[in-house]
């Protein structure tokens, strides 16, 4: 019936409601096209003045693969909506469970640490939002990544297939453990504060392969991390590379060392 009385409305009275569709339809398309572009300028903000020229006195990231991936991972999409304003800035920010989605910098460096290559397999402990997934994906890596908060692991799931980023491998379980089934790595990523260097991912690293750690007695107060496996997982050799402060590492086993 509703079909029919449109259909019986006067040419004049139908050609301007189309018209007026039309309009709306292209305000619609202009307004979210703006957004996408002042979202677009503030990521590119974001990494020539934090990233690529910090403003103050730390390294700059200067891995050209690296700031083109960050400039392609919109940042805003793993912030919670009510404090997506503040996506841009260069801070670590609340994503629920105690847990925080890292400054971009630190994403930043920590990425161009870890040296991978199109192809590297590569394990994050600490999914969080799923953003250095995000990014490591961009680089072309073959990405497995696991959060000890499920509602976290599953909230990154959703969120990278519906980014498009649906091939990086996500489960919940304590990544104290690593990943054995899909060992070895050639690189891993820890994104929370650790007492000391997990075993598990030290023999988990091919031989040649990057582990990138805070590590340190309080969070609060770690040193970044990097760690070169030799032929064994008891030839290792470290390079501290600045103070930071994390989120601890959570699970039995690096709680017990805690206490």
């Amino acid at each position: 019936m509703g079909c029919e009385t449109t259909l019986a409305l006067p040419m004049q009275r139908r050609r301007g409601l189309v018209g007026l569709l039309a309009a709306w339809l292209a305000g619609c398309q202009g307004a979210t096209a703006e957004g996408r572009d002042d979202v677009a300028a503030l990521r590119a903000r974001m990494v020539e003045r934090t990233i690529e020229h910090p403003e103050d006195s730390r390294d700059p990231v200067r891995d050209a693969r690296v700031v083109d991936a960050m400039q392609r991972v919109p940042r805003h999409e793993f912030v919670p909506e009510p404090i997506r304003q503040h996506a841009y800035a260069d801070r670590a920010l609340p994503i629920g469970h105690e847990q925080t989605i890292s400054q971009p910098y630190m994403v930043a460096k920590m990425t161009e640490l870890l040296a991978v290559r199109p192809g590297d397999r590569v394990l994050e402990v600490g999914t969080g939002s799923g953003y250095q997934a995000a990014v490591l994906a961009e680089l072309g890596c073959e990405v497995y990544t696991i959060d000890i908060v499920a509602p976290l692991a599953e909230e990154a799931r959703a969120r990278l297939d519906r980014l498009g980023y649906g091939r990086v491998r996500v489960r919940a379980g304590d990544g104290y453990l690593g990943w054995p089934e899909h060992a070895p790595f050639d690189a891993i990523v820890v994104t929370a504060s650790a007492t000391h260097l997990p075993p598990p991912l030290v023999e988990q690293l091919k031989p040649g392969g990057r582990l990138v750690i805070p590590a340190g007695e309080r969070p609060e107060r770690s040193e970044l991390l990097v760690v070169r496996r030799g032929a064994t997982a008891q030839d290792v050799k470290i390079d501290r590379v600045m103070p930071v402060a994390f989120v601890p590492l959570t699970g039995e086993r690096a709680e017990s060392r805690r206490r």
